[in-house]
Formats: structure tokens, sequence, C-alpha cells
């Protein structure tokens, strides 16, 4: 199947390891001028080496806190004088602390916002008027599986990032006329480094070891085990693609039968 991405440009946030990594490895084999960002410039510089191995696409970096708005300004222009537009935008941020109601201080939840929501809405914002202008575009946001059943001990994570299906879900609506589909993935138990921190954290608590608390994780999941970064990657470079042409407004689950909602 032909995904129709080669020589698109996307910005993929937060992108020097874990889900954002895997996106943006997954764009670059397709053929996607990838704009990567992170924090951490010595990390974004391995994964723009990386890619450029692939020689399917141009790559480019810039770092960005995703908490401060002039940097994301920045990262948005910076991109387009880069590329000439944003076609693909992937919303991502990494996990706010872990912890319960009573644990959390006013500055957790005023942190935990500005990463996980405002930055979502911000980014949107600056890239708009380029995807407008361009009739049209696509936009991912990441997400968690607790916006469809709540995690225990993850009172910053699943209150904030609901908010992003609402947001999503409202803004599918304002930008159809525009050709722009907007969507939200939710990733479950995927091998990455903020999952297994998670886990350390559950066995810490619970006082068994971390062998023990996956050996619950797994048998938690249907398909038996954690998912790949990869795995979470091809689903969302097909929601970017031109085969996804009638999909908005929806968040996706990539949790391999965890959740129980229906």
């Amino acid at each position: 199947m032909e995904l129709g991405l080669k020589g698109k440009n996307a910005l993929i946030i937060a992108s020097s390891q874990g889900l954002g990594k895997a996106i943006a490895k997954k764009l670059a084999e397709q053929g996607v001028n990838v704009m990567i960002s992170s924090r951490e410039q010595n990390k974004l510089e391995d994964v723009k080496k990386e890619l450029n191995e692939l020689n399917n696409g141009r790559v480019s970096y810039k770092t960005c806190d995703i908490k401060n708005k002039n940097e994301i300004q920045e990262l948005v222009a910076t991109t387009i004088n880069e590329f000439g537009s944003i076609d693909l935008l992937v919303n991502n941020a990494g996990g706010p602390p872990a912890g319960t109601f009573e644990e959390m201080t006013d500055e957790d939840w005023q942190h935990a916002f500005e990463l996980n929501l405002l930055s979502y809405i911000r980014m949107i914002r600056e890239v708009l008027p380029n995807m407008k202008s361009n009739s049209g575009g696509k936009i991912v946001n990441i997400a968690s599986s607790s916006v469809k059943e709540p995690i225990p001990g993850l009172i910053l994570s699943n209150t904030f990032r609901t908010g992003i299906v609402g947001l999503t879900k409202t803004l599918a609506s304002e930008l159809a006329s525009y050709q722009i589909v907007i969507n939200t993935v939710a990733p479950g138990r995927i091998s990455t480094d903020r999952v297994a921190f998670l886990d350390e954290t559950a066995a810490n608590k619970q006082g068994i070891t971390i062998e023990e608390i996956q050996s619950k994780v797994r048998n938690s999941i249907p398909m038996g085990r954690y998912g790949h970064p990869e795995e979470f990657a091809n689903y969302v470079c097909f929601l970017l693609s031109d085969v996804n042409s009638y999909m908005t407004g929806q968040t996706f689950l990539v949790d391999g039968g965890m959740v129980k909602s229906i």
C-alpha cells in the first residue's frame, strides 16, 4: 500500500528517544523530511545521524523546551524556513511525575498542565496558519491509554491527557473545512524508558521486583506482551498518510487489548 508520505514535511515533538524517535524513524523511512526536537542536543545529534543513514529524506533538529512559548514559536518558524511548510505535526511529551492526588503540589499540577496539555495547544496554534495556507495537513496528538481507563497513581497524566482528547475532538470540527485532519493515539504498555520507570516505581511501592510487576502487566494484556515502539509508530504513520483521508477527531488505542472499556 502506498502511503503517499514521500516528500512531506513533518515536525515531531519530543523525538530524541522513545515513541517520538520511533515515529521519526518510520516517517524518514517513508521519505518524509523530518524536524526532530527535544531539550537534549546530544541525543538529537545522534538521532539525526541514525536517520540520515536511511538516505530517504532531509533530517534537521532544533532543541526546544515545549513548556516555553517562545521556544515553540522558534521551533515552528525554523521548520517552515528549513522545509517551506509543515504538512504533518506529531505532538508528543514526556510523562509527568507518578503519584496520588494528595502527593501533588500546585507546582506539580502547573508543570504537568504546561507539559502535557498547554504545549499541544501552543504547538497547534503556531502550525495552523501554515497548514491553512497549504490547504491542509495532518496532526496526531500522542496521549495515553489512561484517557480511556485511568491508571492508579498517575493522577496528573490521567487528568491532562484526557484534555488532549477533548482538544482533538473539538478541533476536528473546527478544522475539517481546511482539510486538516487531527486524531489522538493512546499507547498502552509500550517498551520505552518511561514505561520502565513506571514499572520500577510500582515495584518499589508494592515491595516486589520489577520482573514481578512486568509479569502482572503482561497477564493483564490479551496479547500477552508489551508493545514495541515500532508497532506504535506504524499506526501513527498510517494516520498521517494520504490513506487516512476520512478519519478525524478520533482516539485510537494501541495497547494490545489491555483497556477494557468499550
